[in-house]
């Protein structure tokens, strides 16, 4: 959860939604196909619907998705898939009450499930995964639980290392459950469990159980696959970052507004993408003495260093 104390963006600052449609539009004839809607918390953005709607006429996109804490998607699952979308990611990190609201400061456990359900229930389910960050003595306790209740909901659970990047100032190497940890549990309790094999450069990586249930794995923290990363962020401000880790955006919303053309935005994308050498998670990794990435303090100053403005 990002600190108590936030440093928001200035409004004007904000793409309205016909501006982002038209980054997607300059990224999508680069070769760009999927978008994902994240944050922060997407389903704040009043009319979000209408954003999906825009996004959805852009026939060079084939794949349309959300990463939401969930608390609003019962109230909105059905007017998302009305207006195009594809897949849900719904972070839920427990299944009990008292340690959701420890976590995100929060009584709205109930309200995520209900989401979820929702999702399902308009025809959401497909594609419908469940992401749950572990820490070690907070909810390392809840793997096999978690699992089940995935399977129950019709989701595929993916469980992600805990990564030392924007708000997370409380990180230490000692609280991060790797990999094997969480694959040496599940087969204790399921069996041998087996790699799903397949061309993708999805950060997850998916194992299949016994029964044939599928669950993911992504290990950026202890296993990090920088060099086959193909994804990048834009800002709500028209900031594109193409590293989680990384200090500073492109700025795109000065060139949009100052009236560039498609031709001068696409060579402004190819020209940073062709030069681009970030390996931040693995810069993290080799370093010794490895401390939370950034102090409370800078994070306050610059509103982009934390994680819910950059889509983390």
């Amino acid at each position: 959860m990002p600190e108590r104390e936030y440093t928001w963006l200035p409004r004007r600052d904000v793409l309205d939604f016909e501006e982002i449609a038209r980054l997607v539009e300059v990224f999508t004839s680069t070769g760009v196909d999927r978008v994902r809607l994240t944050g922060g918390e997407p389903l704040v953005r009043r009319d979000l619907p209408r954003l999906v709607e825009l996004l959805a006429a852009n026939s060079a996109i084939r794949d349309i998705a959300i990463t939401t804490n969930g608390v609003l998607l019962e109230e909105h699952a059905a007017a998302l898939k009305s207006a195009g979308l594809h897949r849900v990611t719904v972070s839920l990190d427990t299944l009990r009450p008292d340690r959701f609201e420890a976590l995100t400061r929060f009584d709205a456990h109930a309200k995520v499930l209900a989401g979820i359900s929702a999702a399902a229930r308009v025809g959401l389910g497909g594609g419908l995964k469940i992401d749950s960050v572990l820490m070690r003595g907070v909810n390392d306790d809840e793997i096999l639980s978690l699992l089940e209740y995935g399977r129950d909901a019709g989701a595929e659970v993916r469980f992600i290392e805990y990564m030392d990047v924007g708000g997370a100032t409380n990180w230490a190497p000692e609280r991060v459950v790797s990999r094997e940890e969480i694959l040496a549990a599940v087969e204790e309790r399921y069996g041998k469990i087996e790699p799903v094999r397949e061309a993708s450069s999805a950060p997850a990586e998916r194992f299949r159980l016994p029964d044939g249930m599928v669950f993911g794995v992504i290990a950026s923290t202890t296993a990090p696959f920088c060099r086959s990363c193909d994804r990048s962020r834009l800002t709500a401000d028209g900031l594109w970052y193409m590293c989680l880790y990384a200090n500073r955006g492109l700025d795109l919303r000065g060139p949009l507004r100052a009236g560039a053309t498609g031709d001068e935005l696409r060579a402004i994308l190819r020209t940073a993408w062709n030069v681009r050498d970030d390996r931040g998670a693995e810069t993290r990794l080799a370093l010794a003495g490895r401390a939370p990435l950034l102090p409370l303090a800078e994070l306050r100053r610059d509103p982009h260093l934390e994680m819910h403005t950059r889509g983390g």
